[in-house]
């Protein structure tokens, strides 16, 4: 990992601003609560883990208080692991020991989920990817990035999707490919069915934000079409989250809140407009890929072929 996405200095956090990435390398300090609940909902800091180690060490800085944990609930909807962070460090006796520790447990997590997702990539793969799931969007390595990474020796390459309207693709899972010497191909999200139907796709491997009892899965608007053109075209779809990710109150992906950002981000990007004022814009964050699209669930524990309620309830339910 080039560059840290969370500093924890003891008496504050540093958070990599990954709005201004690949361009400028700059740290937002929080020295509280809403600090941090701010960094989350502008996006300084973003993907679903690093989201919710964010917000543990906002507990901290909050000192545990109620208006701290009311703050940093309502920054961000969709990703679960904002909600499972709170919930753990509201069990919490030492606040900073334990905020600590969801850290250190997502960093083993991802490289867990890393090598056992490295034994389903072939050798030689043109991997593609949405959205960011990288070190940036976790405590280290990544999740769905984090496959990848585990899979270097086997001589892969990734196919990376721009992730309109925020370009978290274009600008930070190519930089990190970038950095680490991955070969990597950026392409808009619309050119995704014609590499598809061209063979030049050998697996696609994606992130989550939540991950419903059943199986179905909140990702990254866009997720959902790749994985219509994957079944369509023979490719495995694979999704990388940890177990923090999971939501064993959730039913099935139709009870998945899903975030609508500002119509800014849709009509234009860093001060520039390309859009005509006056015209209406939708602008959700996330959309819903049902658990039968998809090959196969990967976590830290086990991978889960053909996801379902059935097989999937021994783990959400023991986390083991």
């Amino acid at each position: 990992m080039a560059v840290e996405p969370l500093r924890w200095r003891g008496d504050r956090l540093e958070l990599l601003d990954q709005r201004f990435l690949p361009d400028k390398t700059l740290y937002v300090t929080c020295r509280s609560a809403a600090d941090v609940a701010t960094a989350i909902r502008d996006m300084v800091v973003r993907g679903a883990p690093a989201i919710g180690c964010a917000a543990a060490f906002g507990v901290v800085l909050s000192g545990g208080s109620s208006e701290g944990y009311a703050a940093l609930a309502k920054s961000r909807p969709t990703a679960v692991n904002l909600f499972w962070a709170l919930e753990r460090m509201k069990r919490a006796k030492d606040l900073e020991a334990e905020a600590k520790a969801i850290f250190e447990e997502d960093l083993a997590a991802n490289r867990s989920m890393g090598k056992l997702g490295a034994e389903l990539i072939p050798d030689r793969a043109r991997v593609m990817t949405h959205c960011n799931t990288g070190a940036l969007a976790t405590a280290g390595h990544g999740t769905a990035l984090g496959v990848i990474r585990s899979a270097k020796e086997k001589s892969v390459s990734v196919i990376a999707c721009e992730t309109r309207p925020y370009l978290q693709g274009a600008r930070l899972t190519a930089w990190e490919c970038v950095q680490e010497g991955i070969p990597c191909t950026l392409i808009t999200d619309s050119m995704a069915g014609h590499l598809m139907s061209r063979g030049e796709v050998d697996v696609v491997i994606v992130g989550a934000d939540r991950i419903a009892a059943n199986g179905d899965v909140a990702n990254k608007i866009g997720t959902y079409s790749l994985a219509v053109l994957a079944r369509r075209h023979g490719i495995p779809f694979y999704v990388a989250a940890p177990l923090s990710t999971f939501d064993a109150a959730i039913a099935d992906g139709s009870q998945i809140v899903i975030e609508e950002r500002p119509a800014d981000e849709v009509t234009g990007y860093r001060g520039t407009r390309w859009a005509p004022q006056g015209v209406g814009v939708r602008n959700p964050a996330f959309d819903v890929t049902p658990a039968e699209l998809i090959t196969g669930i990967i976590c830290e524990k086990a991978v889960v072929l053909a996801p379902s309620r059935e097989k999937l309830q021994p783990l959400i339910s023991t986390g083991v």
